[in-house]
């Protein structure tokens, strides 16, 4: 009698994705796969379509081609239940909310938009909180939060999904070294736990140092794999669209 053999799906899997916006093809033929336990960097520089890459993932945005597909369904059946962090900019500082308030509102399409939140939807916000560090501050209003302490919530609040899967969009752009060690641990631990990362950055050496993999992406995948797999100068070079930089190559210790 043979053995049936199962595979766990990825927990995020992307075939030949387009996307177009304005015209323009912004996203060329996508591919990429990001495995529970593994965290991977998604490098690439200004308009290169990391930000629409995760907005398509989200369900925000409609592929003209190509799957993507969260835990082996497609992704736009799933929204509400992958964490996002977007880049502070993209909230709404000045809405009266407290701390616990905002974290809770990750909670929004789990809750369904007419329902009060239950026992489990206090305890996901607690742990949230917790985990980076913001329970006592769980009822200062978010006008009057720090930088640092502002991304700290958008961490928590994409935590209290308790998602398998975690979509990071530059989290340590204009931190303070304290946070960032902080959610660089934070992630680290996630990871371990099981969850499956996606990260854009501009950190390229920090990248290079946390992520399990580097996803190089100019519209289409450039190369993927390793930190140290790729040493190739003229990959990060065709990525960034420049025929040289010694300071870009510089910073990732690359040498030609």
């Amino acid at each position: 009698m043979s053995e049936t053999i199962t595979t766990t799906p990825p927990a995020l899997e992307l075939r030949a994705v387009s996307v177009e916006l304005g015209g323009r093809l912004a996203l060329d033929g996508v591919g990429l796969t990001v495995r529970a336990g593994e965290l991977v960097g998604l490098i690439g520089p200004n308009g290169a379509g990391k930000t629409t890459l995760l907005r398509a993932i989200l369900g925000l945005l409609t592929p003209g081609s190509g799957t993507i597909r969260v835990d082996g369904r497609p992704a736009d059946r799933l929204r509400g239940t992958v964490g996002y962090v977007p880049q502070r900019h993209e909230f709404a500082w000045d809405f009266p909310l407290s701390v616990e308030k905002a974290v809770l509102t990750g909670r929004t399409h789990r809750i369904g938009w007419l329902r009060r939140p239950g026992r489990t939807d206090r305890e996901a916000v607690e742990e949230a909180l917790e985990r980076v560090a913001m329970t006592d501050l769980r009822h200062r209003p978010i006008g009057e939060l720090s930088g640092g302490q502002r991304q700290r919530v958008l961490v928590a609040r994409a935590l209290a999904l308790r998602p398998g899967l975690l979509l990071l969009d530059e989290p340590f752009t204009g931190l303070d070294v304290p946070t960032q060690e902080l959610l660089t641990a934070l992630f680290r631990r996630l990871r371990d736990e099981g969850k499956a990362l996606l990260m854009t950055t501009h950190d390229l050496p920090a990248a290079a140092d946390m992520a399990d993999r580097l996803c190089l992406l100019n519209r289409t995948v450039i190369a993927d794999g390793s930190p140290d797999a790729l040493r190739d100068p003229a990959v990060w070079l065709r990525a960034f669209g420049v025929a040289r930089s010694d300071q870009l190559l510089t910073s990732l210790g690359v040498t030609e």
